[in-house]
């Protein structure tokens, strides 16, 4: 369908401004097609898409409590319709391999990956895959290296969060938790974790072999959780050029000084602060060493964040709404999206933002295919109808 959005204030450069956006064969043009279809956006905001680059939401679908399992298809058709509602265009599932049973086993990746690639042509957010490669998943590890040819082509993480465990004292306060989830008895999970733990001394071959294997096929990569500039500085030398939660300011500042991407959390900056004591991701972000932010656990924060953190005017919006959008696309290799101009993805959504605290979607579209709306605006009933059909994006 050809479409032009009419009357609304459009984040089409380094500011609102009021201007028209043509829609034809997927694309943003610079013209309208003659048979054009009209949605009225007066008193909205036109904005790029949200590009979500780490989201692990969908595992509560999945798994509401722990060991209540749902089918994966049920789960990941209703985190579509979460995704578009709240903006997200581009959704990349935090799929974690881990060497734990249950939840986030090597089985439960292979079942929710091959659901994920039968269903996504028929889903509304354009849905992709972020492997969380726990480093000492040694025995998944072939696994995950023949993931890595997937089309589109996953990004990837290196995650540890077993040393963490072990060093920090985690498994005495979370044992109840990893336990469940993995659906041990925490005897039994202890003994897991002991067991992985003395194999330490061949993950870093491990990871050198996945990073080479990833650089090879082109596949983005990332680093999860680091806790120094030296951590930053040995994942660089792999070629991971993008910095997932650090852990604390001088990791952060590190990244930024190389030029590279750093991604916090959405919610850190909707709840006004981290949940686990991390690094604040507001002071991040003002300091100018956080670049991407991403929905991690809650889908509705990236659209949240971007308004709470802009000026009452919106005079700066094109600077936080680029770190749920532009730097976010560019974080994950994708250079057709995240900006409003011609040749462009025409991934984009109307936003009510009367109330700047509770910014409210009304329209979402995917490549051109209206995928989402709440109504009015002009929004002819046979789109509507199709919409109501779950017609694909």
């Amino acid at each position: 369908m050809h479409w032009t959005i009419r009357g609304g204030r459009a984040l089409a450069g380094d500011r609102l401004s009021s201007a028209d956006i043509h829609v034809a064969e997927g694309q943003i043009v610079s013209t309208p097609d003659s048979a054009t279809q009209v949605i009225e956006a007066e008193g909205l905001l036109v904005l790029p898409g949200i590009v979500d680059i780490h989201g692990d939401g969908f595992e509560r679908q999945i798994m509401p409590r722990p060991g209540v399992r749902f089918d994966t298809a049920l789960a990941l058709r209703d985190t579509d319709r979460q995704l578009v509602a709240n903006g997200i265009t581009t959704a990349f599932h935090g799929v974690t391999i881990s060497w734990e049973p249950g939840l986030r086993s090597v089985e439960a990746a292979a079942d929710l990956i091959a659901e994920l690639m039968r269903m996504r042509p028929s889903l509304r957010c354009d849905t992709r895959l972020h492997l969380r490669w726990e480093t000492f998943a040694l025995d998944q590890l072939p696994l995950v290296m023949r993931w890595l040819s997937l089309d589109p082509k996953p990004i990837i993480a290196l995650n540890d969060h077993t040393t963490g465990t072990v060093m920090k004292g985690t498994i005495a306060r979370k044992i109840g938790q990893m336990a469940s989830r993995s659906g041990l008895s925490q005897e039994a999970y202890t003994a897991l974790l002991d067991s992985v733990w003395s194999r330490r001394a061949e993950v870093p071959a491990a990871i050198d072999q996945l990073a080479r294997a990833a650089r090879s096929s082109g596949n983005i990569l990332l680093a999860h959780d680091e806790a120094s500039p030296e951590e930053r500085l040995k994942f660089r030398q792999l070629g991971v050029v993008t910095s997932e939660f650090p852990l604390n300011r001088a990791t952060a500042e590190a990244a930024r000084a190389a030029g590279e991407h750093i991604v916090l959390g959405a919610p850190n900056v909707v709840r006004g602060g981290s949940h686990n004591g991390a690094l604040d991701a507001t002071d991040a972000v003002r300091a100018g060493f956080c670049s991407v932010l991403a929905s991690d656990y809650h889908y509705p924060s990236p659209l949240h964040a971007a308004f709470k953190l802009a000026r009452p005017d919106f005079s700066d919006l094109a600077e936080t709404w680029a770190l749920v959008s532009a730097n976010a696309a560019k974080a994950a290799g994708l250079e057709d999206r995240g900006i409003l101009q011609p040749g462009m993805r025409a991934d984009m959504i109307l936003v009510d933002a009367s109330d700047p605290a509770h910014p409210h979607v009304i329209a979402t579209m995917v490549g051109g295919d209206l995928v989402y709306s709440a109504g009015g605006h002009g929004l002819s009933a046979p789109s509507m109808a199709r919409m109501a059909e779950g017609a694909p994006a």
